[in-house]
C-alpha cells in the first residue's frame, strides 16, 4: 500500500513540476509583449496613430514606415501598437463584468429556490441559443452602437456561458460536507457563499474567462469593423480592418497587419488559457 501511495505520489509531483511545452512559453512571452504594448506604446511607436500625412498615403512597408502608411498617410504600425490599448482594454473589461454577472446569476439560480432556479436557468438557456456575436448585436440595437456601447454588449453576451458553469459548479459545491457543517455550526448564508462557495467554483469560471478574453476581442473587433463602435480616426484593431477592406488590391498592408495582430492575440490567449484548463484537469 506504501509502494502504491509512493508511485501515486512521485507521478503527481512529475506532473505538478513538468514545465510548460515551448508553445504555451512561446504564446506567455507574445501576451507579455502585448501588455507591455498597451501600457507603453510609446516605446515602440514613435508616430502618432492620428497624424495625417497627405504626401505619404499609402506607402508600402518600408525602413520609415515598417507596416506601410494609410490613405491619410498615418503611419500604420503605430496605429496597430495603440490599437492594442482598446482591443484588450475591451477584452479585459467585458470578460472580467461577464464573469461577475455570470457568477451572480449562477449562484443565485443554484440557491435559489425552485421557482427561482427555474426562471433564471430558463433565461439562461434562451440567452444560450444566440450566437454570442449574435447577441451582441441585438444588445447595440437596443442601446444604440456607440465606443461605450461595445464592452457591455460583448459582456451581456459573454454571461451566459458564466452562468450556466457558475450554476453547475455552485450546485457541486453547496451539497460538499464542509459547507453542510458551516451551515449546522449556524454561519450565515451570506458568509458561507463568500467564504466557501465561490472561493471554491472560482477555478474553473477563472480559467474559463482566460479564453473568454480572446473571443471577447474577436467579437468588440467585429463590432468595430462593422462600424458600431469607436469611429474613425480612433486607432481600434477592428477599425482599421474596416478602412483597409477597401485597399486591399492596391495597399494590403492596412488591412493585413491589424488582422494578424487580432490573430496572435486571440491564439495566444487561447493556448495560455487551454493550457491552464488542462493543468487544472490534471490536478483533479
Amino acid at each position: 500500500m506504501s509502494l502504491i501511495g509512493g508511485v501515486v505520489k512521485s507521478s503527481t509531483q512529475r506532473s505538478g513540476s513538468r514545465k510548460p511545452p515551448g508553445g504555451v512559453v512561446a504564446a506567455g512571452f507574445v501576451l507579455l509583449a502585448l501588455a507591455v504594448v498597451a501600457l507603453w506604446p510609446s516605446l515602440v511607436a514613435s508616430y502618432s496613430p492620428l497624424e495625417t500625412d497627405a504626401s505619404s498615403t499609402l506607402q508600402p512597408p518600408s525602413a520609415e514606415h515598417i507596416f506601410g502608411t494609410d490613405q491619410s498617410g498615418r503611419d500604420v504600425f503605430s496605429r496597430v501598437v495603440h490599437g492594442a490599448q482598446y482591443s484588450l482594454a475591451i477584452g479585459l473589461g467585458a470578460t472580467g463584468v461577464a464573469l461577475g454577472l455570470g457568477l451572480l446569476l449562477g449562484v443565485s439560480a443554484a440557491l435559489g429556490s425552485r421557482i427561482v432556479d427555474g426562471i433564471l436557468s430558463r433565461f439562461i438557456d434562451v440567452l444560450m441559443a444566440f450566437p454570442e456575436f449574435l447577441l451582441a448585436l441585438v444588445v447595440i440595437a437596443v442601446m444604440g452602437p456607440g465606443e461605450s456601447s461595445i464592452p457591455l454588449a460583448v459582456a451581456i453576451a459573454a454571461t451566459p456561458a458564466y452562468a450556466r458553469v457558475a450554476r453547475a459548479e455552485t450546485l457541486v459545491v453547496a451539497h460538499a460536507g464542509y459547507v453542510r457543517a458551516s451551515a449546522s455550526l449556524g454561519v450565515s448564508r451570506a458568509r458561507i457563499i463568500l467564504f466557501h462557495i465561490i472561493p471554491n467554483i472560482s477555478g474553473p469560471l477563472l480559467v474559463m474567462a482566460t479564453i473568454g478574453v480572446g473571443t471577447a476581442i474577436v467579437t468588440a473587433a467585429g463590432l468595430s469593423f462593422l462600424g458600431l463602435g469607436a469611429q474613425p480616426p480612433t486607432p481600434e484593431w477592428g477599425i482599421i480592418l474596416s478602412e483597409g477592406r477597401n485597399f486591399l488590391a492596391t495597399a494590403w498592408w492596412i488591412a493585413v497587419f491589424p488582422g494578424l495582430a487580432i490573430t496572435t492575440s486571440v491564439v495566444s490567449i487561447s493556448v495560455v488559457g487551454r493550457y491552464f484548463r488542462t493543468r487544472r484537469e490534471v490536478v483533479l
